[in-house]
């Protein structure tokens, strides 16, 4: 065995069981597809866009048998492969579709005439995309093409309608959208936003409730009193906190101290400023913040700003009732001056101890350092709640400048990654001033 065509992990899109595999494959059902930068020349298959059926399924009681065609498919066929197994049916057209993505090395070695590929044509990328839809799960589909759009250059292709149709819609192909979004022809445009719409619209549908739910009563808590109006007492809570005052004899709690809430519930209690870098790198941050941007605008209770900046900085509040029109006011790319966004953010801010500042960045800062943190000092000082968001996704650790997360956490703000699920936890402890639940390694 020498080179791989697609890493172990990758198998578990592959149909390829659950049976238990020697050595480095021992991972295979983990659901993740391969990544890129791993490749081998396969032996020959169905080329892309092959259907056919299975002739001689594998026998899920021959452990032996799977364990060589599940190892045959991570391989990639080379006859140094050790397998001896031949694929066919359904095996060998899903074999085809992986070997046209990751069955071309960068260095093929001797003996190796055969190369894999999607070339440059439109409609057999857009075949390979409809195979690999039918082959795989949605997670590893999604995968496979962020890895095309890398390892082939693809990205050109999702300037024409027919592809951005074919595409399985995700955060990340969002991302790549935004990022063409200044070379796309008119004609493309509107496909591009219909796909970017359903991708919000999902992740709205999945976020939305849990956030307003869990803000709301941080909120509610945050406005707690003890002297409530008679329609305003929290009973529960009363009854919590005098049940050193029950009576035995009357079968009853004497209520000195009444818990409640304030009559100011509709009114703004608590301002949000979202400042997001919006360089390449943070193209997933910057969708599902934009997201969270729109949930949060629409509570009355919350002012809510959303501010993206690269060198220059815009203010795109105004455009919070559609998320899509925010991502299209972005540009991705570019440089990052962090602390004339901050400049601007702190400029807005009028109420200082109802306010939390998120800057979610990797803090690659090519503006003035040391201004940056004295940006944060004074904020801070000022009775604002900063929160510095490494990333806002479902990635695993990002890529950050490690020197400016640990003087922002000098500074008692530190800075972490925070999940899409995380995120509405972390904003409620920062609305009612408690410890932010960050990751430990953070």
């Amino acid at each position: 065995m020498t080179t791989e065509r697609i890493t172990p992990e990758a198998a578990s899109g592959t149909g390829l069981g659950t049976a238990a595999s020697p050595g480095p494959v021992a991972g295979i059902g983990s659901g993740v597809a391969a990544g890129p930068g791993t490749a081998s020349a396969p032996a020959p298959g169905p080329g892309p866009g092959t259907v056919t059926h299975p002739t001689h399924p594998a026998d899920p009681a021959d452990p032996a048998r799977e364990r060589l065609r599940r190892w045959r498919l991570v391989l990639g066929g080379d006859q140094a492969d050790g397998t001896g197994c031949a694929l066919s049916g359904r095996d060998a057209a899903m074999d085809g579709t992986l070997a046209a993505l990751y069955g071309k090395g960068d260095k093929p070695q001797a003996g190796r005439e055969r190369s894999a590929g999607l070339g440059a044509s439109a409609p057999s990328v857009a075949r390979w995309l409809g195979d690999i839809r039918r082959y795989f799960p949605s997670s590893v589909v999604q995968v496979m093409q962020r890895d095309a759009i890398d390892r082939l250059g693809l990205s050109s292709l999702l300037l024409e309608p027919e592809m951005l149709e074919a595409v399985e819609a995700d955060v990340h192909l969002v991302g790549t959208l935004l990022s063409l979004n200044k070379a796309m022809p008119e004609t493309t445009k509107e496909t591009a936003r219909a796909v970017v719409r359903k991708v919000v619209e999902d992740l709205e549908q999945r976020l939305a409730t849990r956030t307003r739910a869990t803000l709301n009563g941080a909120l509610d808590r945050s406005a707690r009193i003890s002297r409530p109006r008679h329609h305003d007492i929290d009973w529960n809570r009363t009854i919590a906190a005098n049940l050193k005052h029950y009576l035995p004899e009357y079968r009853t709690v004497v209520p000195e101290r009444l818990v409640g809430y304030g009559r100011a519930a509709r009114s703004v209690k608590k301002e949000v400023v979202l400042c997001i870098d919006q360089s390449g790198s943070m193209a997933a941050s910057v969708v599902y913040a934009s997201v969270f941007g729109a949930v949060l605008a629409s509570m009355r209770s919350i002012s809510t700003r959303l501010v993206v900046f690269d060198t220059a900085v815009v203010d795109l509040t105004d455009q919070l009732d559609d998320p899509v029109d925010v991502l299209f006011g972005t540009q991705l790319g570019g440089g990052t001056d962090i602390n004339r966004a901050l400049a601007y953010c702190q400029s807005q801010i009028t109420r200082p101890a109802e306010t939390v500042v998120v800057l979610i960045s990797d803090l690659y800062e090519g503006g003035i350092r040391d201004e940056m943190l004295k940006r944060v000092a004074a904020m801070k000082a000022s009775g604002v709640q900063f929160v510095a968001l490494l990333a806002l996704s479902d990635e695993g650790a990002p890529a950050y400048d490690r020197e400016h997360a640990a003087a922002l956490a000098a500074l008692g703000a530190p800075a972490f990654a925070c999940t899409p699920d995380l995120f509405p936890e972390v904003m409620a402890a920062a609305l009612e001033k408690r410890p932010l639940p960050k990751p430990d390694t953070a």
